[in-house]
């Protein structure tokens, strides 16, 4: 006679401990909550049992690059702590997330540092032709003053 409850097993043996998808996947990225959310959401009448693991996948990545740079920009600021600004800098150096966030706005992001070369004060032709001129009488050193 077999247990009741014994979930297919014969002899009712010992209960193995669950694994869940994300950690048979090798993700950090919850995919049995990705695959609750694609059938909630209606996106289609049936979703495939790869589908949520491949969407934690993609999504994990894009995660991990933008963190990864984000990190990077950071460390350039010397600061330890990612905060917007980082991530801001971090998307719009990139061309590819560039592309991916054009038309995404970070909050408390602010603004690549840029400055159109018309604002930027004109060379006169003056200002060119005398550090060139006295190049060679610099290589003569005056007598200092004391």
């Amino acid at each position: 006679m077999e247990k009741k409850g014994a979930g297919g097993r014969k002899g009712g043996g010992p209960k193995k401990k669950p694994v869940s998808r994300s950690v048979k996947a090798g993700l950090q990225f919850p995919v049995g909550r990705i695959g609750r959310y694609l059938k909630k959401g209606r996106y289609a009448h049936r979703v495939g049992s790869g589908a949520p693991v491949y969407l934690a996948a993609v999504l994990e990545y894009l995660a991990a690059e933008v963190l990864e740079l984000a990190g990077n920009a950071a460390r350039d600021n010397k600061k330890n702590r990612i905060i917007p600004r980082h991530v801001l800098l971090a998307v719009r150096n990139d061309e590819e997330l560039g592309k991916l966030l054009a038309g995404v706005t970070i909050a408390h992001g602010g603004v690549l540092p840029n400055i159109n070369p018309v604002l930027l004060p004109k060379k006169s032709e003056k200002v060119r032709k005398e550090p060139a001129a006295k190049s060679p009488s610099k290589a003569t050193k005056s007598p200092r003053k004391a």
